[in-house]
């Protein structure tokens, strides 16, 4: 058998196998409500020889469909067409960059029975494509809400992910490195090589690859997400050395330090306005139930340990982790609120600036690119978490929806948040190749 037939019959048993997989594993008993606010509900772990297996197959928008904006609020496509966009940075001139992008090779990660799986998995969730390598700029010359000019910005990158503009120097995490390219406001290509401006950790397997800049007021700083290499730690400590971690990195010299450590998986950063405390979220240990363990988004304190792979929201010992070490279980710090099991929370912005209603005036929109470790699906859409004195203050709001149909197939999968010159809220969805921009009624 060969080309097409070949082809389709792979299909077909990877079909199968996950159809097989998806009628194993638990069911949730809790609602994702009652994994969610500053003290969550945490039942027993529920671990299976097979893990929970229920993604939802990536689909696409069909023509003129689009999720459902909250009350108060519209969404129209700022740019589509793109090429699996996950993350944006607003420049200051109002123009708009989006990194398009997907994982980097990782040849040693698919070995055995649970890689191959989970690069089934990958496939139907639409993260199977080669990376694009690129950060595109978008730009919306007559402010109408949509883009009308599109221009390839830097191109053959690395898996490229976070972006942060200090000056005139555009900083982009590369999956293994930090870069810096030179910036003249109004660019639409930088064609000057990139300088290097210090290493991450990568390599034949680089688990979590999406790495994350933000930096500080002052521009003296940046920090940088590294994702751990495993979910608890299967691969050896010594293969999580300085990941499942924020790094502070001092832009005039490269130098860095681990700033605070026990993330297993944080993305999004943002600044609080009114503490200037650092934020963000993070994405929490799999196949202990549909359950556990809930995502979430905190605070981040200068040296602070919080759990991974020892522990989880706070001291509760995973007890896969061998040899346990007790002594750091002893340290870790419970994160400040929960955003929901397996919500898979990546995206996160202060509504700082933002015009839309009241209700939105303060707090953070988080982007949740939803579950595959759970039955039911959680995630899949963007929420408002509301803030008072610095501190999540209320329940999650529901800000855009619809993004799963009625078969549990996704239309699409938010990413990246961020807030434009404007003051409306721009989604990055990665199925959907659309960046959503959310604005208030008139």
């Amino acid at each position: 058998m060969r080309g097409p037939a070949k082809t389709a019959a792979c299909m077909l048993a990877a079909g199968v196998m996950l159809a097989a997989l998806a009628a194993c594993g638990e069911v949730a008993t809790l609602t994702v409500s009652a994994g969610t606010g500053p003290q969550p509900t945490l039942p027993a772990p529920a671990p299976s020889l097979i893990p929970t297996v229920n993604i939802a197959a990536a689909k696409g928008w069909a023509p003129g469909a689009m999720p459902k904006a909250a009350a108060g609020t519209r969404v129209a496509a700022f740019a589509s067409g793109l090429d699996h966009p996950r993350w944006l940075l607003v420049l200051p001139n109002g123009d708009v960059l989006v990194a398009e992008t997907n994982a980097p090779p990782k040849p040693d990660d698919g070995n055995g029975l649970k890689g191959w799986v989970m690069g089934l998995v990958m496939k139907r969730a639409g993260a199977g494509t080669p990376s694009a390598n690129r950060i595109t700029l978008l730009r919306d010359t007559d402010g109408d809400g949509v883009a009308d000019l599109k221009s390839v910005l830097l191109e053959d990158l690395n898996s490229p992910f976070g972006m942060a503009l200090i000056g005139n120097d555009l900083y982009v995490a590369n999956s293994d490195a930090v870069m810096k390219f030179p910036y003249t406001d109004g660019d639409l290509r930088i064609k000057a090589p990139g300088l290097k401006v210090l290493e991450l950790p990568a390599g034949p397997i680089n688990h979590h690859w999406t790495k994350n800049l933000i930096a500080s007021a002052d521009g003296s700083k940046l920090y940088v997400t590294v994702g751990s290499n495993s979910n608890v730690a299967e691969r050896g400590l010594e293969a999580e050395a300085e990941r499942a971690a924020i790094w502070e990195v001092d832009v005039k010299n490269g130098a860095h330090r681990v700033f605070a450590s026990g993330l297993r998986n944080p993305n999004g950063m943002a600044w609080e306005p009114a503490s200037a405390a650092l934020w963000t979220v993070v994405n929490e240990r799999d196949e202990i139930g549909s359950d556990l363990v809930p995502d979430y988004m905190t605070s981040v304190r200068d040296g602070a340990f919080y759990g991974w792979p020892f522990s989880y929201y706070g001291q509760h010992v995973d007890e896969r982790v061998k040899p346990p070490q007790p002594e750091m279980v002893a340290k870790a710090i419970a994160p400040d609120y929960a955003l929901g099991p397996h919500t898979a929370s990546l995206g996160l912005v202060s509504s700082a600036g933002t015009t839309l209603p009241a209700p939105f005036a303060s707090g953070m929109f988080v982007g949740q690119h939803g579950s595959w470790n759970r039955r039911p699906h959680s995630g899949y859409k963007v929420i408002f978490v509301p803030f008072a004195a610095g501190k999540p203050a209320g329940e999650p709001v529901d800000v855009l929806t619809g993004f799963l149909s009625e078969e549990g197939a996704a239309w699409g999968r938010p990413v990246g948040v961020a807030i434009d010159k404007q003051g409306a809220l721009l989604v990055a969805d990665d199925v959907g190749n659309v960046v959503w921009r959310v604005s208030a009624k008139p």
